[in-house]
């Protein structure tokens, strides 16, 4: 009853407690995870979609999607693109504000500490406007000093393992359609740019030629060795609780 109420419900703990609770009886424990376990991973592979979502789809209920449908989403890095047009921070703004236009409005900005931030095409035609046109690319961004403290605020930025519906909203956020993916344990450490172009590109909107790498995409299924080490870690688990 308990690998059965595992299988269909997807709940390999819960029926662990309910037949404990009917039982009283330790030594089923042991026995009824490892069964479980295989119970459910038998019915996830068979299976993907547990009933109770099967149900609410069926009366038109859609709640939000869980970890497990989102490992299939598109991540940062299947649109990354090399930065190939990176400007220098010692450049001026009015030769840079030449190499934008409204398809690409904004550009990353190198310095020798590596990356100082993203400059915009308005922010660009604001500052020339003002009379600064000579100034240089690095004194108008946070990251001009290294001690300055670098937030998602003044650092718009991604990273390649974030989704894309989060580039989208903090495009939106920003006004850009270019943001730097940086790295996790460095964020002045450029590894490329993902543009509104390319994010189109990988949900299969529009068919536009962009040099896009071929990134190593996260494994979406269980390998063959993940029973075998769950059931493992199970057991050692029982083993203490009972010793």
């Amino acid at each position: 009853m308990g690998v059965a109420f595992a299988g269909i419900v997807r709940v390999p703990l819960t029926s662990v407690i309910m037949i404990f609770e009917m039982t009283r009886d330790y030594s089923i424990i042991v026995p009824l995870m490892i069964s479980n376990l295989i119970s459910f991973y038998i019915s996830y592979r068979l299976q993907p979609e547990p009933i109770y979502e099967a149900l609410q789809h069926q009366d038109g209920i859609h709640l939000p999607s869980g970890a497990r449908d989102r490992q299939g989403m598109p991540l940062v890095r299947t649109a990354l693109t090399p930065a190939g047009n990176a400007a220098s921070g010692s450049g001026t703004l009015e030769d840079a504000v030449k190499s934008l236009d409204e398809e690409r409005n904004a550009v990353p900005v190198m310095g020798e500490q590596g990356l100082l931030g993203m400059v915009s095409l308005a922010q660009l035609q604001k500052h020339v406007a003002e009379g600064h046109g000579n100034w240089t690319l690095a004194e108008i961004l946070p990251g001009y000093d290294s001690s300055d403290s670098l937030t998602v605020e003044n650092f718009p930025h991604m990273h390649a393992d974030q989704p894309l519906d989060a580039a989208l909203r903090r495009m939106a956020q920003f006004k850009l359609n270019v943001l730097p993916v940086v790295s996790r344990t460095n964020l002045r450490e450029l590894l490329g740019v993902v543009s509104l172009s390319g994010i189109l590109r990988a949900y299969g909107v529009t068919d536009v030629e962009e040099a896009v790498p071929e990134p190593a995409r996260p494994v979406t299924r269980h390998s063959g060795a993940f029973l075998p080490g769950l059931i493992a870690a199970t057991l050692g688990r029982c083993y203490w609780w009972v010793s």
